[in-house]
């Protein structure tokens, strides 16, 4: 069987799912939709004035599809981008670039962009642990936007570590954002301990089709992080109740790894030990105060 395979997800735009990783790349609901939703959108690129130069750091590259989402709304908004990105693999990317489905997707000048980056000096391969350091010094306290797309805290715990997002957000400038579409509490109150404002990302509208929607309000579709405080917006909001209540339980346990060179099951059996010892209420009583079932 192949490590990747690619599929058409839920909007009918190219995706990739990894049997190592045993996850797709993309939301169920669509590779688009969840850079436009979980990425896009949360950075609001207009509230820069038109012929700025955002300094960009992206971690885990993976298809390109969250950069060239970027890259074209950069030039919508009329603003440039200093980009940066680190990846593992470059078999992804490699893959999207030569599928005839993922090219149509977006404007020429766009795919020409992304394939510039793809085979240059500001797309860093290998552990992006030992990468992040290789970045530019001038990047740190001044990026305008962090953006993270690992696998899921349980399938890549590396990349979402106190320690590890830490180190993110010492890139952020003082009104930069970290965003993601994780809304774990792990990684949630981790960015929290390290003193930056958090908000939801709840996309305005109805919910879409087969959206269950539990006690607490709507699913998150990410999280955004800044060292000032975030102003609401149609597409970002306070955390819910039922939010900040999972941040009150063991879910809230982040992952560690202060070495920076920790294995996946190391880091996952650390926080196990930490989570049992924890005397925060459990994930369980958490789903049913608010009349969740097992899936998150």
């Amino acid at each position: 069987m192949p490590e990747l395979t690619p599929l058409r997800s839920g909007d009918g735009s190219f995706s990739l799912h990894s049997t190592r990783f045993g996850e797709g790349f993309h939301a169920a609901d669509g590779a688009l939709r969840e850079a436009h939703v979980s990425f896009v959108a949360p950075a609001e690129l207009r509230r820069f004035p038109a012929g700025s130069t955002l300094r960009v750091v992206e971690v885990a590259v993976g298809t390109g599809t969250n950069t060239a989402a970027l890259i074209a709304a950069a030039g919508t908004a009329g603003v440039e981008l200093d980009w940066w990105g680190l990846e593992t693999d470059p078999e992804p990317l490699r893959i999207a670039l030569a599928e005839p489905s993922f090219r149509r997707q977006w404007p020429a000048p766009v795919i020409a962009r992304l394939g510039a980056w793809a085979g240059g000096p500001r797309l860093l391969w290998g552990d992006a642990r030992r990468r992040l350091g290789e970045l530019p010094e001038p990047l740190q306290g001044s990026c305008d936007l962090v953006l993270l797309d690992a696998f899921s805290p349980r399938r890549c715990p590396e990349l979402w570590t106190l320690d590890f997002l830490g180190r993110l957000a010492r890139l952020l400038s003082p009104r930069g954002r970290l965003v993601t579409y994780c809304a774990a509490a792990a990684v949630r109150s981790a960015l929290r301990d390290l003193g930056l404002h958090l908000a939801s990302v709840v996309p305005p509208g109805p919910a879409t089709a087969g959206e269950r929607i539990p006690a607490g309000g709507r699913w998150s579709r990410g999280t955004v992080a800044s060292p000032a405080p975030l102003p609401s917006s149609p597409w970002l909001g306070p955390l819910a109740a039922m939010e900040r209540d999972h941040l009150a339980s063991r879910a809230a346990v982040p992952y560690r790894d202060p070495s920076q060179d920790a294995t996946a099951g190391e880091i996952l059996a650390a926080r196990e030990r930490e989570v049992r010892a924890s005397t925060a209420a459990s994930g369980g009583s958490w789903r049913r105060r608010w009349g969740i079932g097992r899936g998150r």
